[in-house]
């Protein structure tokens, strides 16, 4: 018996050791390297098909040769800091917008005149190769050609700098993408095995996991660095959006109960809390009262 609780014991120190060795290469794969201005740039760009992505956004070319990611960023005129801000995905106080506009607008471009439609023509081409006798794969196609209008949108919001509006849509438009895929792999018509509906389907899935890098660059890198330009130029105007969610406050609704009636997500919500508080320099309930009262947003009786 005792030797028998020694080998028990033994296993499970075996075991804890295994899991303990799993952990840290898990650990380890997960931890990301951060990039730095004295690198090599073609050894970042050859790191992943992201880091590609992001430096053909930046307009950076190819033909490197062993040169610093200093040196090609202020060749082709874009900000160090900032670009190295996207590639290691952490906000700095020293990141420029006007770098960030130029990578937004690029991968805007990229969207609009490639990938989408690239995507509709491999719908087409899937639906042209199999003749089902059905209406389906047309209402897939002016589903997608819905959401399409709908980015565009969305994008014409982010070209003109109104990031509070198309905020708002995000999640929506994430949901969509979503929706599309589930419509295609639940009711398509059942037919032999078709490449090319395939192929489009996981473009479908590229784009999605394209975009939403792209929005969370907004969120995490854009959206701070105009903020923080926004308070060192004493701009503390509230947006429309903004002026909305103040109201639904001001009247004691709280985050889900606003993102509700306004119909965006809860995070929104949060975000433009945290935006009008740091704009005004307001922080208490009675406080934000009394600034909507005082600018007409609301009246004493309401």
């Amino acid at each position: 018996m005792k030797y028998a609780n020694i080998f028990h014991f033994s296993a499970d120190l075996c075991q804890i050791i295994c899991i303990y060795q799993i952990f840290f290469v898990i650990l380890q794969a997960n931890t990301c390297e951060m990039y730095k201005q004295e690198d090599k740039i073609c050894d970042l760009i050859a790191s992943s098909t992201e880091a590609l992505q992001i430096a053909s956004r930046f307009g950076l070319p190819l033909g490197v040769e062993d040169k610093t990611v200093e040196e090609v960023c202020r060749e082709n005129g874009i900000h160090p800091d900032t670009f190295l801000a996207v590639i290691n995905h952490q906000s700095s106080s020293c990141v420029q917008s006007e770098s960030l506009m130029v990578y937004l607008k690029n991968a805007h471009r990229y969207f609009i005149d490639y990938q989408l439609p690239k995507i509709r023509q491999e719908l087409i081409e899937a639906i042209s190769s199999v003749q089902t006798g059905s209406q389906i794969p047309l209402l897939i196609i002016r589903f997608y050609d819905e959401y399409v209008e709908e980015v565009k949108t969305h994008i014409q919001h982010e070209n003109a700098k109104e990031f509070q509006l198309h905020a708002d849509d995000d999640e929506h438009i994430a949901k969509k993408l979503e929706e599309l895929k589930s419509l295609i792999i639940k009711y398509y018509p059942a037919t032999a095995i078709n490449n090319l509906l395939y192929a489009a389907l996981q473009d479908i899935y590229q784009i999605e996991q394209e975009l939403a890098l792209h929005c969370s660059i907004e969120d995490d890198i854009l959206l701070p660095a105009l903020e923080k330009e926004r308070a060192e130029k004493g701009d503390t105007k509230l947006s429309d959006r903004e002026k909305d969610v103040l109201i639904e406050l001001v009247h004691g609704l709280s985050n889900k109960e606003i993102a509700d009636r306004l119909n965006i997500s809860t995070h929104t919500v949060i975000s433009h809390r945290k935006n009008i508080m740091q704009k005004l320099n307001i922080h208490s309930p009675a406080g934000l009262t009394i600034y909507a009262i005082v600018n007409q947003l609301v009246t004493i009786d309401s």
